[in-house]
């Protein structure tokens, strides 16, 4: 490590921070959300509707996810533009994850029928809230072009180390749709569609304030759009490699979070009502870890294109003790105040006894999770989304295995094979990391 290291690594830990703090202020806003569309519904006098409110939008928060590539791959490659001062292929990306954004939402929105009545068979509701979450469905289902434009919007900005744009949007998202709530449902007496119809409007208000906020980030920027590149198919190879990987990587992730669940529920509705609370531990933990992680793509992503490793190496260090400092906290505050945390999450005396059992994996999981948090923002940041599609398939190569040979041991055995799942992750992440330091991303020590 040189002499400079340590006024580097102070210099990246107060970028880190100032890019960290507001998405995890947008994170905490959006579990508010969910609450107020619980209690709105909830308190309708029939509870068809919120059965049907919580099918859709399980349905739609899966469904999105998958899409999570449109944000992670515009923040990766837009921050290595950034880095080499390159705004005209900053202006240029933005136009194509747009243009990908609106492509994708417009074919959901034409195969939007058959993709709910799959999506709703999966989750087997009973019929009247199947049928009253297939018309919630139909109504958020037309938002797809913004809420995916908006994705690209938000790793656009983030790539340019613009994370204010961040909390902005999803504040101003949120903040509609639970005022629209209000006025559609308490005050106009809708129901269900109500709520769907209050996304909608909140998703594209958001993406006219995004647009509005592009065009005048627009405006600083060099260079311009150049046509060929927008409308010529092979002008979006990278961005196609890039979010192809990160696509495929997360249906391995939804598939390892779709198994946990299907696994759970096989040993009746206590188990998976307490592993739903306990998942939650990891939801709260995330709120803290992504804002690090985020972070750490823009800043790594932006080194690698200054080609500045010493400054690389700086943000890595830097984003890894925001990150191991969350996730002891975590970690001891589950220790220390999990029943009581449990206790506000299920009034179900069962519920929590079973919870509580299974309590110890969940202060675990915070120091195993971290690297994989953390070192997936470094592999965005770089736009190495082979290697990250390749940690979760290795995981789930020991994780299916895993649960297969502990299933005598109940609830425990799944939880050690997802656990198993986390740590192999998380180790195939470090191996890479340590490899790529020592060549492709050499120059000073991480």
């Amino acid at each position: 490590m040189t002499a400079t290291a340590p006024a580097s690594t102070a210099r990246s830990s107060q970028r880190i921070w100032a890019l960290a703090w507001p998405i995890i202020l947008s994170n905490i806003t959006v579990p508010l959300l969910g609450l107020v569309d619980t209690a709105v519904v909830g308190h309708l006098p029939d509870s068809r509707y919120l059965a049907a409110v919580t099918l859709g939008a399980t349905l739609f928060g899966f469904l999105y996810w998958g899409f999570g590539f449109l944000r992670m791959g515009t923040t990766g490659l837009t921050s290595q533009a950034a880095g080499r001062e390159d705004d005209e292929s900053v202006k240029t990306l933005l136009g194509q994850s747009l243009l990908l954004a609106a492509a994708i939402g417009v074919v959901l929105i034409l195969a939007g029928d058959p993709l709910i009545a799959l999506g709703l068979r999966l989750l087997d509701g009973s019929p009247e809230a199947t049928r009253l979450a297939a018309e919630y469905a139909g109504i958020r289902l037309l938002s797809a072009p913004a809420v995916l434009a908006n994705y690209a919007i938000l790793g656009w900005f983030l790539g340019q180390q613009n994370s204010r744009v961040t909390l902005a949007l999803l504040v101003l998202t949120n903040g509609v749709n639970i005022v629209l709530d209000l006025v559609f449902v308490v005050g106009l007496g809708m129901t269900s569609d109500g709520v769907a119809w209050a996304t909608v409007i909140a998703d594209y208000t958001a993406l006219a304030f995004g647009l509005w906020r592009v065009w005048h980030q627009l405006a600083g920027l060099g260079g311009r759009f150049r046509r060929a590149r927008l409308l010529r198919l092979s002008a979006y190879g990278e961005l196609f490699r890039v979010n192809a990987q990160l696509f495929v990587r997360t249906l391995g992730l939804l598939f390892a979070m779709a198994f946990f669940t299907s696994r759970g529920a096989a040993q009746g509705d206590t188990v998976l009502a307490a592993n739903a609370v306990l998942l939650q531990f990891i939801m709260l933990t995330s709120y803290g870890l992504d804002g690090f992680a985020h972070a750490a793509e823009a800043l790594t992503g932006r080194a690698v294109g200054r080609g500045r490793w010493e400054e690389f190496a700086a943000s890595v260090r830097a984003a890894a003790r925001f990150s191991l400092l969350t996730a002891g906290l975590a970690s001891l505050a589950f220790a220390l105040g999990g029943p009581w945390l449990i206790a506000l999450l299920t009034g179900l005396p069962e519920v929590r006894d079973t919870a509580g059992e299974y309590l110890p994996w969940m202060v675990a999981m915070p120091l195993i999770a971290v690297w994989s948090y953390l070192l997936d923002g470094v592999f965005i940041g770089t736009t190495s989304t082979r290697e990250m599609r390749n940690s979760i398939f290795i995981a789930l190569a020991v994780y299916l295995p895993a649960w297969w040979l502990s299933r005598g041991l109940g609830n425990h055995g799944l939880w050690l094979a997802f656990t198993l799942f986390t740590t192999v992750r998380s180790g195939v992440l470090i191996a890479y990391y340590r490899h790529y330091r020592r060549t492709r991303w050499s120059g000073a020590d991480a």
